[in-house]
């Protein structure tokens, strides 16, 4: 039921403002009325209204996201900040880092006129002790080895372009490497798992691999000139103990006769696990990377 509530005002529930206000107004002297809404203009005119604080940039609020969610090394993020960074990333477009598929590197799907591997570019957006921010570019026929990320949680989103990803897992994460004969060609072998052989083109979803699931050593080619940004948490540190280790892999068949640490490593296989053997090799010679300055977005807070 209304109540009264002063002269011209009646309480109507979320409408009481608005009703009233505007039944209230009709007892104002029209000149009152006019001198204040004149007032009000001027004020507006000065700039004296407050502003609206500009929304933060989607790097920049990504950026903020991996502040809060990487404590440093040793930690991996708990399966909601991992959904949080995953739903972010997935929301993120070329524009957001400065990026454009109608840029000329991205247009020449052609591949590289010179000798060997093709040059990989990249350009480092942030990085600290505990993570760091990274987009890498890759043209036709360019390839990133196969390699690890020890102790590492990786968010990798392909922004532009399609590329081939292999990853592999290790079979076993704490059995050590195969010791064979010091003489023999083969060094030493450890089994692994595959865990993704596929092509991907942008836009996809993000892909998050772990200190020992997800693909943890992983190798991209580039289809067409592709653009992807990394997230490492934390980065890479040969002071540290997290240097780079790259492999190259062999199929399981050829060293089926190795002796095997698990007996239950060939009863998986026997049920359709695909396994391979994996075997350090050093930085390929062929691999070419440099790097330039980030262009897109800037971010605060550092």
């Amino acid at each position: 039921m209304p109540t009264a509530m002063g002269a011209g005002m009646v309480e109507l529930g979320p409408g009481m403002v608005e009703v009233g206000a505007a039944e209230a107004a009709q007892t104002v002297p029209p000149a009152k009325r006019r001198r204040v809404l004149a007032l009000k203009t001027a004020a507006a005119a000065a700039g004296r209204r407050p502003r609206r604080e500009r929304r933060p940039s989607a790097i920049q609020r990504l950026f903020q996201a991996c502040r809060a969610v990487f404590r440093g090394p040793g930690t991996v993020p708990a399966p909601a900040e991992v959904a949080l960074l995953r739903a972010m990333l997935d929301r993120m477009r070329p524009e957001d880092v400065g990026l454009s598929s109608d840029m000329p590197f991205f247009r020449n799907r052609d591949a590289p006129a010179t000798e060997g591997t093709p040059a990989i570019t990249h350009t480092t957006i942030y990085k600290s002790e505990k993570f760091s921010m990274v987009l890498f570019f890759l043209p036709t026929n360019a390839v990133i080895p196969l390699h690890n990320h020890p102790g590492m949680t990786v968010f990798n989103k392909l922004l532009i372009g399609s590329m081939h990803a292999k990853s592999y897992d290790w079979a076993d994460p704490d059995d050590p490497p195969n010791e064979s004969d010091a003489s023999s060609a083969d060094g030493q072998l450890r089994l692994a798992q595959l865990v993704v052989d596929d092509v991907f083109t942008a836009p996809c979803d993000t892909s998050v691999l772990f200190p020992t699931a997800g693909g943890n050593m992983h190798r991209f080619r580039a289809v067409a000139p592709s653009a992807f940004l990394d997230i490492l948490g934390p980065p890479y540190s040969i002071e540290e103990d997290r240097d780079c280790t790259y492999y190259t892999d062999i199929p399981y068949s050829e060293h089926h006769t190795c002796n095997l640490t698990s007996n239950e490593l060939i009863g998986n296989e026997q049920e359709g696990r695909r396994l391979a053997w994996l075997k350090e090799v050093e930085m390929p010679r062929d691999l070419k990377m440099c790097s330039v300055r980030y262009g897109g977005p800037p971010i605060s807070g550092r």
